[in-house]
């Protein structure tokens, strides 16, 4: 008997829809997708698709969206409150009406309305019918991979990577601690404090004309670019007549000397108390350090506390992967565990303030979301609020900021990289070999800490108008390519860089990660599921892992994305169904890179 290939679709996927039909699939529209959606679209104009032939062989066609004939889905304003959308979709998801003038499609649709369908690509696990799950159809998710697609279930997850692999999550994943649980915050006040003093060093060195890291740093930006995110300490706010304490260098060598000490556990046969629980006075330490780093106070050294600091500076970098990375002004971001894609980025500490631009950023932006701050008493307040059962779907966490990071043309970015898992027993993992770049609004700087200047998302960056301050050669719809990335190190005379550090430090993490959380999966044959994983550049090329999406977005903000995201859902497609019959069929972009 010949295969039944009925399909159904559940949220905004006009390219996976189109793709199967041209498969000779036969959709079975859930009753939300059905007449109301043809209702919905009315008069309006009907989607416009381009069928180009695709690179990769196979006979299929690469379709590509006109981003111009989006309409809201169903008339849906509002994903937070609708839990059939993706995390990972724009604030207002838009589908776009079917292409079926003789309505043949509703009536296949309801020719084979009682029988279940083969393949079930959805938003979410949980919004799908339970009988639709069937043991040998197949779906593009898996149960419980908040494991490491949620911030606090990945910060969890890669603690226990050292136990799991011979790997250190601290060499790829900034330090980061869950704010609800006692002993995650005790250490995360300790490291608060040590790094504090490490960054004391650090400014005393560069104050004296001494650079004190050893990375070999690669330019920020080809001749002539903006070099407006170098951070200078402000003009010194302090009152005449009251002088850092003259101890404060020699408080920070003590606590420096301890914690190596520790480090190189030389504090196994005796009671060494931890550096933070020391004779010195942390809160006035703290406070004369911050006058130091954001107050532009100025540090004395004498020759031999020059010494010492290059020496105990060396000497930790050997045991410290984020010496370089965490940088000098003791930057912290904290982060909602459960949230994604920005929602909530408003709250800048301190001073830091901003007007969004149209004056009508969305209600979910302005509500206390990721905050970067320098005071650890704003991240203790805010870690008191942890304990309230109002908040214990989306507990904190707190993780240091990249501070040396990799910037274009004086502005932040980060990478959007794909990748398939076909299997978890055992664990299968493809590797997307096409991915993209998104940019900040605003000129990137350590002393200004808007959010147009530092979380990249699209749904974010939406909002906002390019600063006239921004350099002309970001590109307007803040979006690049990952060839179009590789052609600038290029010119920076890093050309070996995306082959050679970048891409395997990516596919390390991304393995890393998956292997932390592999035991908490719930594992079903004949699932797949398409992850986006966020990276940050240090300034060495080195990418740093942020966070892993389960319902990476495909709607198009940009000509690069039409075409990225389009391509990925056609391989993905060849990967899950084609290769079945035809092992050696073309996958596209996909590359195994593991396979237990």
């Amino acid at each position: 008997a010949q295969e039944k290939k009925i399909f159904t679709v559940q949220g905004p996927y006009p390219i996976i829809r189109r793709l199967l039909r041209a498969r000779g699939w036969v959709e079975r529209k859930l009753p939300s997708t059905g007449r109301k959606l043809e209702q919905h679209c009315g008069d309006q104009n009907k989607q416009q698709l381009e069928i180009r032939p695709s690179n990769g062989g196979g006979g299929q066609g690469e379709a590509l969206l006109n981003p111009r004939e989006a309409h809201p889905f169903l008339g849906t304003t509002d994903p937070l409150h609708y839990p059939w959308l993706p995390a990972e979709e724009e604030e207002k998801e838009e589908e776009q009406c079917d292409e079926d003038p003789n309505g043949i499609h509703d009536l296949m649709s309801h020719l084979v309305r009682d029988q279940l369908p083969n393949f079930i690509w959805t938003n979410f696990l949980e919004a799908t019918d339970r009988q639709l799950l069937q043991q040998n159809n197949v779906v593009n998710h898996y149960a419980r991979v908040d494991a490491f697609t949620t911030k606090e279930g990945l910060c969890l997850s890669l603690q226990k990577l050292p136990w799991i692999e011979q790997a250190d999550p601290n060499s790829f994943f900034p330090r980061c601690y869950r704010l609800g649980v006692m002993d995650e915050r005790e250490a995360f006040i300790e490291d608060f404090c040590l790094t504090a003093a490490r960054s004391l060093l650090k400014l005393a060195l560069e104050e004296a004309g001494d650079m004190p890291v050893r990375t070999e740093q690669v330019p920020n930006s080809v001749t002539g670019a903006s070099e407006s995110h170098i951070s200078k300490p402000k003009h010194s706010t302090a009152p005449p007549g009251s002088p850092l304490y003259p101890e404060l260098v020699e408080d920070a060598l003590e606590v420096c000397k301890q914690h190596l000490g520790v480090l190189q556990h030389q504090d196994i046969d005796r009671n060494t108390p931890s550096p933070c629980r020391t004779c010195i006075d942390w809160d006035r330490f703290l406070q004369e350090y911050h006058r130091v780093a954001h107050e532009g106070a100025e540090l004395v050294l004498t020759r031999q506390q020059r010494k010492q600091c290059q020496n105990l500076l060396w000497c930790l970098a050997e045991k410290l992967p984020q010496l370089d990375m965490e940088g000098k002004l003791n930057i912290w971001i904290l982060k909602p565990g459960a949230e994604s894609q920005g929602r909530g980025k408003a709250g800048e500490s301190g001073d830091h303030t901003e007007a969004p631009h149209l004056g009508r950023v969305p209600l979910s932006l302005c509500s206390p979301g990721i905050i970067c701050t320098t005071r650890l008493e704003e991240v203790l307040q805010l870690a008191r609020s942890c304990t309230a059962p109002s908040v214990q779907s989306g507990r904190w966490v707190v993780q240091k900021y990249v501070e040396q990071l990799l910037t274009i043309f004086g502005t932040k970015f980060d990478i959007r990289q794909w990748f398939v898992v076909t299997d978890w027993k055992p664990l299968t993992v493809w590797f997307y070999q096409d991915c993209y770049l998104r940019f900040c609004s605003w000129p990137f700087s350590l002393c200004h800490l808007e959010r147009a200047r530092h979380l990249c998302n699209v749904s974010v960056q939406k909002w906002y108008e390019t600063s006239p301050d921004q350099d002309p050669r970001v590109p307007p719809d803040k979006i690049w390519s990952n060839k179009q990335f590789q052609e600038y190190l290029a010119q920076l005379g890093q050309a070996n860089a995306w082959h050679q550090v970048l891409v395997p430090g990516m596919k390390a993490a991304i393995l890393n990660a998956l292997r932390s959380a592999q035991d908490q999966v719930r594992f079903r044959k004949g699932s797949f599921e398409l992850y986006g994983a966020d990276f940050l550049v240090g300034e060495d090329c080195q990418p740093w892992l942020l966070e892993i999406n389960s319902c990476p977005t495909m709607s198009p903000s940009s000509a690069v994305t039409r075409r990225l995201c389009a391509n990925v859902q056609r391989d993905t497609l060849r990967l899950v169904l084609d290769r079945k019959d035809n092992p050696t069929c073309s996958i596209g972009a996909f590359e195994l890179i593991y396979k237990e």
